[in-house]
């Protein structure tokens, strides 16, 4: 087994890591069960399901540290706020 003492594993970051890889399962069976077709949105780029998941985690990213910057730690608001962004990121790009 190996040793994973170097990193500061709490369940904050367990169910970080679990929920990427359920979003990661989700898309594959998705993709196994309905294939992908490319859709163009706002961007007016064609986009498939991957390409929305990753820029909406990309901007959860960024929501997320612009709300420590200029908030503080209580990060579910930004969460929620990360959610709401997602939502749109599916349904408009």
């Amino acid at each position: 087994m190996p040793d994973f003492a170097w990193m500061a594993w709490t369940s904050q970051t367990a169910l970080f890591f679990v929920g990427i890889a359920s979003l990661l399962l989700v898309m594959t069976l998705l993709a196994i069960a309905r294939p992908e077709t490319e859709r163009v949105g706002v961007l007016r780029i064609p986009t498939t399901r991957g390409d929305r998941l990753f820029i909406s985690l990309l901007g959860a990213a960024f929501i997320h540290l612009t709300w420590l910057g200029l908030v503080g730690s209580d990060l579910w608001w930004a969460f929620g706020l990360s959610l709401v962004y997602a939502a749109a990121v599916f349904r408009y790009v």
